[in-house]
């Protein structure tokens, strides 16, 4: 195995946070390197991160709608992609010790959208931006503090060891986030740190709408189900004889079975989502575990 089929293998086996954590590097050190090919060339520096960070002005929105969810794979420096895949790495894995992976990408997208909307908004409406010049937004901080918040939410009690501070409950630990983001939004970074607010009521939002049993993401997940099928090249069956045996009795019982496999499959991924992992039963874990591994 080369080390190009090893590097996929280890992406394919990676879960959902750490695939996120190095699709930022793999953008970050991306990014740099064309920074370098355009200053070899004496081309201006943001000619391409231009059409990927989110603008204050409503109408550049219309024209690279895209950059409302590439922002957040952006960063600007090395501080600022590290402390954020830090805390994503962190608290992704108490996530998902509660919810899916694909929720956790829910979290992640919508709350990097709920912040470029918060920005825009807050410039465009606040009196204290008016004279406000060029601004645009980057970093994965929204999406981040959308997933910090979402699991705080979740389980607020949890106790987290820190470090030399002892044991301290999640909620504690997002408030204190929320609380540092208000109080520095006039301090500097502005845009920054109200996007930061949008993924935080983001997170909090969606966890109390899927306790009344409301999915708000439902939506945002077709359209990646609907664009990740797009690249998905479909299997070609190839032509075959048909012909009529004993077995199709056989086959069609074990297709009933695997129906209604998946749908206990389902109920208990729900059941998951709603009350947590540790609300399963000890039949319904051994299920689910055995079901993983075939």
């Amino acid at each position: 195995m080369n080390t190009l089929d090893q590097a996929k293998y280890k992406f394919k086996m990676a879960n959902v946070v750490e695939k996120l954590i190095i699709v930022n590097v793999v953008v970050f050190i991306l990014m740099y390197a064309i920074q370098a090919v355009l200053f070899l060339f004496e081309l201006p520096l943001d000619s391409v991160r231009q059409w990927l960070v989110f603008s204050k002005d409503p109408g550049d929105m219309l024209y690279k709608p895209w950059s409302i969810i590439t922002y957040a794979f952006l960063h600007q420096g090395m501080l600022h992609i590290f402390f954020n895949m830090l805390i994503l790495y962190y608290f992704g894995q108490f996530f998902l010790t509660y919810f899916t992976p694909k929720r956790l990408l829910n979290f992640y997208f919508l709350g990097a959208i709920a912040g470029a909307l918060v920005y825009m908004l807050s410039y465009n409406l606040f009196p204290a931006f008016s004279g406000t010049g060029r601004s645009f937004l980057l970093g994965a901080s929204a999406s981040v503090m959308a997933i910090v918040v979402g699991i705080a939410t979740k389980v607020p009690y949890l106790g987290v060891r820190l470090f030399l501070l002892g044991t301290v409950k999640l909620w504690h630990i997002a408030l204190f986030f929320v609380v540092l983001d208000l109080v520095r939004i006039p301090m500097g970074n502005h845009g920054g740190h109200l996007a930061h607010i949008g993924g935080a009521f983001l997170g909090f939002f969606y966890v109390k709408q899927l306790e009344k049993g409301n999915d708000i993401g439902l939506w945002w997940e077709r359209i990646s189900d609907w664009f990740v099928g797009l690249f998905t090249p479909s299997k070609k069956k190839p032509f075959r004889t048909v012909h009529r045996n004993t077995t199709t009795k056989k086959t069609a019982s074990k297709k009933h079975d695997k129906s209604d496999k998946q749908k206990k499959i389902d109920a208990i991924l729900d059941k998951i989502s709603k009350s947590g992992y540790d609300s399963l039963s000890k039949e319904e874990k051994d299920f689910l575990f055995k079901s993983g591994n075939e």
